[in-house]
Order: C-alpha cells, then structure tokens, then sequence
C-alpha cells in the first residue's frame, strides 16, 4: 500500500462522501427505486464500484462531458472505459445510427455497411478476415474456440492479472508456487482454470516457452500492453518475442486490442509493425453501439473452410442470432470513416501527454512515491515508484481504499475516472481545459492528503 496517513484517508474520505450524497439528491432518490428491483440499484453488478454511496445517474452525455439528473456538469476521462472513447454520440455515428433505425435493426442478414467495415478494419489492422460479435468477450471466446479447433490442443496462455472480459479462461492468475489458480474473483467457474489456462508473466519470454514447452497450447490471448491491472508496457523486443515463439510451438496468438486500440487508429498492433494470427478489439469501434470483432489471416481463414461443415456452421459455438446486426454496421461504418481518424489521435495522444504531465507534477509536488504511465491517447497513475514490469507487481501496488478516495475527490469536483483503475481517456471532443481541470484538482487532492505542509 502506497505510504499514506490512512487516518488523515478516512477523515478525508468521510468529509468527501458526505459532500458526495449533500450535492445528489436526485441520484440517491433514483438509487432507492432502483434498488427495489436490482440488487445495489444498478443494471450490472460492476456498477457499485463507483465511489460514493450510491450510483450517480446520467441525464445527458455528449462529447466528453455529461450531465447528471442533479444538474451537475462533469468531465468524463473514464468514458465508457474505452466504449466512449470516440466522445459520446459522434454526430457521424448518430446520423448512421438514425438513418438506419427507420431501415431495419436486426435481420439476421449482411448489409453492405459490412463490406466497408471488414475492409477498412483490414487496411488498419493487416489481417484480410473479419467476424463480427456484440462484444470483445464474445470476440475473444470466438477466437478460443477457433484455435482449439484448428489446433487440436486445449490450453491457453494468458498474462497474470489480464482482463480479456468476461472470458472463463482469463479469470487465472499464478499462485505463489508458479502453478495456474482461479482468480479469487472468479464467480461460479466452470472448471478450476489450470484445466484450461497456463498463466505467465508480462515480459517473461523464458516463462513463456515453459509455458508452450508442453505441446498443448492453442492459443495465447495477450494484450500487447496490460491495461486493467494499469498500465504495463512490453520491454522492447517482448512482443516480437511472443511472435516468434508461438510460430516455433504452433500456437495462435491473439491480439486483444479492445484497450490498447488507445495507441492509434489501428491499434497497438498496427502502431508497433505486430502480426498476430487474430485480433479482437470492441467497444470502441461502434461510438458507443455495442459491437465486436475478431479479424484473422488467409491461414487461418483457409483453415477454417476446410474444417467447419455447412450442416454444423450454426451450433458449433460460433455466432449470436444479434450478431452483425445493421445498427452495429452502420455504427462501425461511419465510426472508423469519420471519428475514429489519424486526425483524431494527432488531437488525443497530445492532450494524453499533458493530463501525464499535469499529475506528475502534482506527484512531484508532494514527493509521493507514485507514477504515471502513458500509452497513446490513455495515460494512468499508479502507487509505487517505478512503473511496473509485469501483472504481479502493478497488482500489489494497488491500493483499493487510496483509489476510491482519490475517485471520489475527482467525483465530487466534477471529473470521472474509470472505477476499476487510475486510468485517464481521451477523446476528440476532450479539450486542454478539461486536462487542466484535472490537473488543478489532483495537485489539491494531494496536497489535502499529503499536509498542509507539502509542497507546492
């Protein structure tokens, strides 16, 4: 836990969420009816995260800002945690999505919106075939699947503390003996995940080859930098490392980008010359219409065709009757032609440097032991000295009680963070007035927690 007076943390928490309920009246009486029917009054369990006492209810979000049912305008840099990171409602992505609600939502067949958007996710991210999901989740199992098929083996390797949504395989981490443990956090699991997963170190070739050593790996499912446990960025050659030994042991490798998309129009993958066998990336694409996608090579596509039969194509655990539905092409269509541009991140990586800049400074200030970490258009602060080099390491750094305070003050001061980490979004609409707005209030956050007598 990072070195603070945590009396000095509760008085000021305590002080924070009593401020937090006096200025909501509105959302606390919204928050008691929802409770009547879902549980902790929110439409999904993760929501009770956000700091405060109840959820705060939106009445209008546009751009990078929304609006509360009590009147309050805020900053949002959680932004959907990657769902908004186009702004919320891009006026491309409305007009497609409007035009098309009066031609049909769902019918089970292709429009020629997806024409546009398998080639252009082609041209971005190099790889010639694209399936689509509703999500990354369900992108991600696709991709399992596919591999273990195409494959013959069963396991899967992933990184300790990943998070590739809700995906049953993911939820492993390593136990203190280097062997495969369900994550405490795994809900009702199917089987205890050493059965299907092998979990290794970021930046860990030599675990890696251990790992693939055995025979049995389908597939290795990475991001190309961790993201959910904040950010860990690959040490230099580690990625074409993971490269060269899934081609060695005939592994597939996957790129999940539903995150690091943040590094530029085509991704990590894309920004840094990687080739994986396939790639996932949600969220992001369809400005905030659900949607998902998974691309793949001619091999693999190849593949695929000589060994899934007609009669079975339906069932075979491939699919979603909602998938590829028009609304999400026409989302994805104008999205990646129209917002989700080179311009856009020439506009959001910059204005990501300046909110790192900002809260370095106020780090600075104070002399705390912390850091920050960028990665294109998304940077985060986390509480140790050094940025971390692997999952294990940017896990013990956190500090839950720290983070909801710290949460909170943004909260009650009209700026959004994302609940489950540090992490700071840009978007095209994101202005240098609100990366300055921030930065005023962390260097008065911490000046708070830290004394009176700290440092300016």
């Amino acid at each position: 836990m990072s070195t603070v007076d945590r009396n000095r943390l509760a008085e000021l928490h305590a002080r924070e969420r009593a401020a937090f309920t006096a200025a909501r009246p509105q959302s606390q009486a919204l928050a008691q009816r929802a409770a009547a029917h879902m549980p902790g009054g929110v439409p999904m369990s993760w929501m009770v995260k956000w700091p405060g006492d109840f959820p705060v209810f939106v009445e209008h979000a546009e751009g990078a800002h929304f609006t509360c049912v009590d009147g309050i305008d805020h900053v949002d840099l959680c932004l959907g945690d990657t769902g908004a990171m186009m702004g919320h409602s891009p006026a491309p992505t409305v007009e497609a999505v409007t035009s098309q609600l009066s031609r049909g939502i769902t019918t089970m067949l292709p429009t020629e919106d997806a024409i546009a958007v398998s080639s252009g996710l082609a041209e971005r991210f190099g790889l010639p075939y694209w399936q689509f999901t509703l999500t990354a989740t369900d992108a991600n199992r696709h991709a399992i699947r596919y591999a273990r098929h195409l494959t013959g083996r069963s396991k899967v390797v992933v990184h300790n503390w990943c998070y590739h949504g809700s995906v049953d395989e993911a939820f492993a981490t390593l136990g203190s003996d280097g062997s495969t443990v369900n994550r405490r956090s795994n809900i009702g699991a199917p089987v205890d995940t050493s059965e299907t997963t092998r979990v290794v170190e970021f930046n860990d070739l030599e675990a890696l080859e251990q790992a693939l050593a055995h025979g049995d790996v389908a597939a290795i499912l990475v991001e190309p930098a961790l993201t959910n446990i904040g950010i860990v960025l690959p040490d230099p050659g580690y990625n074409e490392g993971v490269r060269e030994l899934a081609t060695r042991y005939g592994a597939l490798l996957v790129n999940d980008e539903t995150h690091t998309i943040c590094a530029g129009p085509g991704g990590y993958t894309a920004a840094h010359g990687l080739s994986p066998d396939l790639l996932v990336i949600g969220k992001s694409i369809g400005g905030g219409i659900p949607c998902g996608t998974f691309g793949f090579s001619q091999d693999i596509a190849d593949r695929i065709a000589r060994s899934v039969e007609l009669e079975d194509i339906d069932v075979g655990g491939i699919g979603g009757t909602l998938s590829g539905n028009g609304l999400s092409m026409a989302a994805m269509k104008a999205t990646l032609e129209q917002v989700m541009t080179a311009e856009a991140f020439e506009h959001m990586v910059p204005l990501a440097d300046a909110w790192a800049d900002g809260v370095q400074s106020g780090i600075d200030a104070v002399g705390a032991d912390w850091h920050v970490t960028r990665l294109g258009a998304r940077a985060e602060y986390n509480f140790s000295a050094r940025p971390s080099r692997d999952g294990q390491e940017a896990h013990d750094a956190d500090d839950f009680e720290l983070q909801q305070y710290l949460h909170l003050y943004a909260l009650n001061r009209g700026i959004l963070l994302t609940p489950f980490h540090n992490m700071a979004l840009m978007s095209p609409a994101t202005s240098a007035a609100d990366v300055e707005a921030h930065t005023t209030m962390f260097k008065e956050c911490l000046h708070e927690l830290f004394g009176a007598d700290a440092p300016r």
